[in-house]
C-alpha cells in the first residue's frame, strides 16, 4: 500500500518504521519540512516529503499529530479520493490542546476529528502508550500479544484500519462505531493499559463516559510530577501500571 504519515512525533515515528519494514511505500511528513526528519525514523525504507506529497495519492493516510492542529491540515485531505482511508491517531489533553468547547460538553474527539477534516477517519493505535507500541510488538498468535482497539463507520475503513495494526505488531480489536470511540479515549480502561485480545472487550464494555475528564487529568498530573514536564512520554512500565491503577 501507498502510505502516508503526517506528524513524526513518538506514534508517527514507530508507525513510519514499522509499517515500512512491513513492505508498505511509505512517505512522511511534519510541520517544519522534510530535511528536518531524522534518519532513524527513514532507518527501514520510509521517505521523507512535504506534507502536500505526503498526501498525494495514497490508500491510507495516518495522522499522527496533536489533536489542536488537526484543522490545520485539513486543506490538504481536501482532494483526496473518498477511498483513501484517513486514520486518527490523536487524543485530547487540554493542558496541550487548549479548551476545545464542543469536546469539553461531550462530543466524541474523533467525531469532533472528523468534522474538521469534512470526511470519514478511523481511530486507531491512540489507545496505547508511545513506549509500548515502539517497544511489545509481536507475531500474530502470540498468547499474550497486546490489542489495539479501533474504530470506523465505513467497512473499507475498519478492514485497511485492521489489517495495519495488525502489521504493527498488535492484535487488532474492532470497538464499533467512531461514536463508540470515547471507550478508548484517555482515562478509560482500554487506555494505556496494554491488555491481550481476551481481555480487551470487557475493558471496552466498562467504560464510564462520565469519569473520564477526572481519570485523564489525574493521570497526566501524575506523569508531571514523575517526569517533570508535560513532553516527555512515560515509559511502558510506568504508564502502564499508572493507567490500570486509575482507569481499570
Amino acid at each position: 500500500m501507498k502510505i502516508g504519515i503526517i506528524g513524526t512525533g513518538h506514534i508517527g515515528k514507530t508507525l513510519a518504521l514499522k509499517l515500512s519494514a512491513a513492505g508498505h511505500e511509505v512517505h512522511v511528513a511534519n510541520s517544519r519540512g522534510p530535511e528536518t526528519i531524522g534518519s532513524e525514523v527513514l532507518a527501514t525504507g520510509a521517505k521523507a516529503l512535504t506534507a502536500e506529497q505526503a498526501a498525494l495519492d495514497k490508500d491510507a493516510i495516518i495522522i499522527s499529530i496533536p489533536l489542536h492542529r488537526i484543522p490545520e491540515i485539513a486543506p490538504l485531505l481536501a482532494g483526496i479520493s473518498d477511498e483513501t482511508v484517513v486514520i486518527d491517531t490523536s487524543n485530547y489533553y487540554p493542558g496541550r490542546d487548549n479548551r476545545i468547547d464542543s469536546i469539553e460538553a461531550g462530543q466524541v474527539e474523533s467525531l469532533w476529528v472528523q468534522q474538521q477534516l469534512a470526511r470519514p477517519v478511523a481511530k486507531a493505535w491512540n489507545a496505547i502508550g508511545s513506549d509500548s507500541f515502539a517497544k511489545k510488538g509481536k507475531p500474530a498468535g502470540s498468547s499474550d500479544r497486546i490489542a489495539i482497539p479501533i474504530a470506523a463507520d465505513r467497512e473499507i475503513d475498519r478492514k485497511v484500519t485492521m489489517a495495519l495494526v495488525e502489521e504493527t505488531g498488535f492484535d487488532a480489536f474492532d470497538a464499533g462505531s467512531l461514536n463508540e470511540s470515547w471507550r478508548q479515549q484517555p482515562g478509560a480502561p482500554a487506555y494505556g493499559t496494554d491488555l491481550t485480545l481476551k481481555e480487551l472487550p470487557a475493558a471496552i464494555a466498562a467504560a464510564d463516559r462520565a469519569r473520564l475528564p477526572k481519570r485523564r487529568d489525574l493521570a497526566v498530573a501524575a506523569f508531571q510530577e514523575r517526569l517533570g514536564d508535560a513532553t516527555t512520554n512515560p515509559d511502558a512500565d510506568f504508564g502502564v501500571s499508572l493507567s490500570r491503577v486509575l482507569f481499570m
